[in-house]
């Protein structure tokens, strides 16, 4: 299904590409652990203030952005059906990846079978670095270069104890293999990309946790790139909310996702599916794709899909999507990303130190 962009705007700063392009396979992956909000607020709070999110999952001792990221590759592969070896390039965002210097992309294109005739590389962009990687493999494919990609956002967020953060900063994400729109459980119809220099988060090199911009943070950050971006998108499609069936924003909690929908015209029903972060805590890189692989887990053939990513420095990437009739033959080959949230092992504040290295010497 294929939808045609308004001619009243601007048209040079949609990005199509010259071949169609969609979503040939993809795949979630959640820790298993939580930490409940409220054992936050009573280690720092003495209980009081509460928590913008009921609980956020947390990477397990023998688990980061490399293991995590070939789990969901993995599932990304089986609702393919391809061949490793036909992927072109392998593609991951995020903001901890394991090594300083030695990419994360190279481990995962070899444990899942890639290697060696591939492109690999890792994209930062605070927490849009995921959909960066979608926007140059929409690229990659569209112009022929490759018939498949690999892009994933995957994240074990950074939080200074005490610090707000730590509420919600959390660890899991998505990988999208990209191919021929015919090929595909879901056709990208457009795409657009906001970016200004806004100081709202930010980590120097040697520092374990960033910083906040304080009075960045809400407006002139996040509220204005998502929804700049959301806007300008559906004007250059000839488009409104209402001609789609679901959306979904970046999640730092609960409240600017659904705030920021709200600002462009949607209503809480096209948003419930993909809003994760009240179970799942923000996912940094992730944060928007796991969304988007819980709504695809129960979209119908037809359904048109808003997905708007947003990183910190700052941007937003915008995504029109159409859901194909491929979707009813492919879901079921992997786990979905219910699955990954209702598989939950609580843990205390303590667990939680020790698993994501807090302890220092």
């Amino acid at each position: 299904m294929t939808f045609t962009p308004n001619p009243l705007h601007d048209q040079s700063l949609l990005m199509r590409p010259s071949k169609p392009v969609g979503i040939v396979g993809y795949g979630a992956y959640v820790p298993r652990f939580r930490l409940p909000g409220s054992e936050v607020a009573r280690v720092w709070t003495g209980g009081l203030g509460g928590s913008p999110v009921t609980e956020k999952a947390v990477a397990g001792p023998d688990e980061d952005v490399t293991t995590m990221s070939i789990e969901a590759a993995r599932n990304a592969l089986a609702r393919s059906g391809i061949d490793p070896l036909a992927l072109r390039a392998v593609w991951i965002g995020s903001e901890s990846h394991p090594y300083a210097v030695k990419p994360t992309s190279t481990i995962v294109a070899e444990s899942i079978g890639a290697s060696p005739n591939i492109q690999a590389a890792d994209w930062e962009f605070a927490c849009k670095a995921g959909t960066e990687a979608v926007q140059a493999s929409i690229g990659m494919v569209g112009s022929g270069m490759g018939a498949y990609t690999l892009s994933i956002g995957m994240d074990t967020a950074q939080s200074r104890p005490g610090d707000a953060l730590e509420y919600t900063a959390a660890s899991g994400g998505a990988a999208f293999i990209l191919g021929a729109a015919e090929e595909a459980c879901a056709v990208y119809q457009g795409s657009y990309s906001f970016v200004t220099d806004t100081p709202d988060f930010w980590r120097r090199a040697h520092q374990n946790y960033p910083s906040h911009g304080e009075r960045f943070t809400g407006e002139p950050a996040y509220f204005n790139h998502t929804t700049t971006a959301a806007s300008r998108l559906m004007e250059m499609m000839g488009t409104t909310a209402a001609d789609y069936t679901h959306t979904v924003f970046h999640q730092p909690n609960v409240k600017f996702p659904s705030r920021a929908a709200q600002m462009v015209g949607f209503k809480p029903e096209q948003m419930k599916i993909g809003l994760l972060a009240d179970e799942v805590g923000n996912v940094y890189s992730g944060s928007c794709m796991l969304g988007l692989t819980a709504i695809l887990d129960v979209a119908n053939p037809g359904d048109r899909i808003l997905m708007i990513s947003y990183g910190s420095g700052a941007g937003s990437d915008a995504f029109d999507i159409v859901v194909t009739d491929r979707i009813l033959e492919v879901r079921d080959r992997a786990p979905k990303t219910r699955d990954y949230i209702a598989r939950r092992t609580p843990i205390d504040y303590a667990t939680y130190c020790r698993y994501r290295g807090l302890l220092k010497d």
